[in-house]
């Protein structure tokens, strides 16, 4: 089954229409096993995201492996606008392990301190360049298994890490991906990993790169926590989103370059 979508625009009412003999349609077909969308869907969906941002980048802004890793576990609690704050001028003095351990743990609080739990994270940072050291010649493991083992280091953290520094397909599950999945039935589950294991199964392989970043920019300025910007959603008319206020998808083109 097979989406049209127009790029031009159209008459609402035709729109709707065609909406509603789509979603006639979709009902017969069987749906993806743990979702609420058929195979077709999804990949419409990701399709429509790529349309929309062919290169969609993460928003830590770091300088190599090592400053992405920090920056990483720095976001913890925090927003990316906030970690990039306070790295800035953090990075331009400390972008190796040596160099932030000779910095301190005193002076790297004193750059992180507008971060929500800076002290914590300080002291994780240190040791964090210790081990790195001491442990892998200082260079940043490109496997999910040694970076869980560093300090301050999840799941979730490494998973961003092996996608942004290592170009790896993977699925970082933060709350906007966890609300997301839940929310449009797309991946549901109780927990971060259950969404991952969906999301990795369920998405085509010729997406899966690019989607960890498409659904966490979709969440931060679309589908926000507090109230959905439907209008604004090019998915619009396929998610199954029980709070949703529109049926209509917005015009898909590409948004502008994004800036940091």
């Amino acid at each position: 089954m097979g989406f049209e979508y127009r790029r031009q625009m159209e008459n609402p009412k035709r729109k709707v229409d065609q909406i509603h003999v789509s979603n006639n349609v979709s009902s017969k077909v069987r749906r993806v096993a743990g979702t609420s969308y058929t195979a077709a869907e999804i990949h419409e969906i990701f399709r429509r995201f790529s349309v929309q941002r062919p290169e969609p980048k993460g928003e830590l802004e770091h300088v190599n492996p090592f400053t992405l890793l920090v920056a990483v576990v720095l976001s913890a609690q925090a927003t990316d606008v906030g970690v990039n704050k306070a790295t800035r001028a953090l990075f331009k003095i400390a972008d190796t392990p040596e160099k932030m351990l000779a910095l301190g743990e005193e002076k790297v609080g004193d750059y992180i301190r507008t971060i929500g739990l800076w002290r914590n994270k300080a002291k994780n940072v240190i040791t964090l360049s210790q081990t790195l050291i001491n442990e892998y010649n200082s260079v940043v493991p490109d496997s999910r298994d040694e970076l869980v083992k560093l300090p301050g280091v999840g799941r979730k953290t490494a998973n961003v890490v092996l996608s942004m520094a290592f170009g790896q397909a993977t699925m970082a599950v933060d709350t906007h991906i966890f609300r997301i999945g839940n929310r449009l039935g797309l991946a549901p589950g109780k927990t971060p990993e259950q969404v991952e294991d969906k999301l990795m199964k369920i998405i085509p392989a010729e997406y899966l790169y690019h989607a960890h970043h498409w659904l966490i920019l979709h969440g931060r300025y679309t589908c926000k926590a507090r109230k959905p910007e439907c209008p604004a959603c090019v998915i619009a008319d396929i998610c199954k989103a029980a709070e949703k206020t529109s049926e209509i998808p917005a015009l898909l083109v590409p948004l502008p370059p994004q800036v940091f």
